[in-house]
């Protein structure tokens, strides 16, 4: 785990005054970035959601980021692979045609994210908005199919679900 990863990971993530909070289904991914956070030397805690909910948080201080910023090649691999993580999609089911995309309401975050795949290598179609009538200001990309070997190479994943599907594509 590295904090370009984390900083990928924030964009699934809730802020508060002086903590980041990231929310998901899989109790595994929560645990392992609260693992991670604890080795890079940060305090981090888990819990559940609600008595009868199957939503999990890890939340960590927001100074732990402070003054991280991404700029090396192996920076952006991490950053890509959290916002994956989090915030990526992919076929889950056998029967429908493989995808891998991301969607974002911020669309110059998104754009710079596309940025750093194209330039590792990783094709990708145009950013668009799949309905404007349903979301004005919901945009996403997919990553061209050419690519998924790449894709899966280069970038990969960390999370418990999504890594066994991508390793499909090996």
């Amino acid at each position: 785990m590295t904090k370009a990863y984390l900083l990928g990971a924030l964009h699934d993530a809730t802020t508060r005054k002086s903590t980041y909070r990231i929310s998901q289904k899989s109790r595994a991914y929560v645990e392992l970035i609260a693992k991670g956070i604890r080795t890079l030397g940060g305090s981090a805690w888990t819990y559940r959601e609600g008595k009868t909910r199957d939503v999990y948080i890890v939340e960590f201080s927001k100074s732990f980021l402070s003054h991280v910023s991404i700029r090396s090649r192996k920076d952006k691999v991490e950053y890509i692979r959290g916002y994956f993580d989090t915030e990526g999609g992919i076929a889950k089911q056998s029967h429908v045609r493989y995808y891998i995309y991301f969607a974002q309401k911020d669309y110059p975050d998104l754009a710079k994210l596309m940025m750093y795949l194209e330039e590792l290598g990783i094709v990708c179609g145009k950013i668009h908005n799949p309905s404007h009538r349903v979301d004005p200001d919901y945009f996403r990309f997919y990553v061209s199919a050419k690519s998924y070997h790449d894709f899966a190479e280069t970038i990969g994943s960390w999370h418990p679900e999504k890594k066994s599907y991508l390793r499909m594509k090996i």
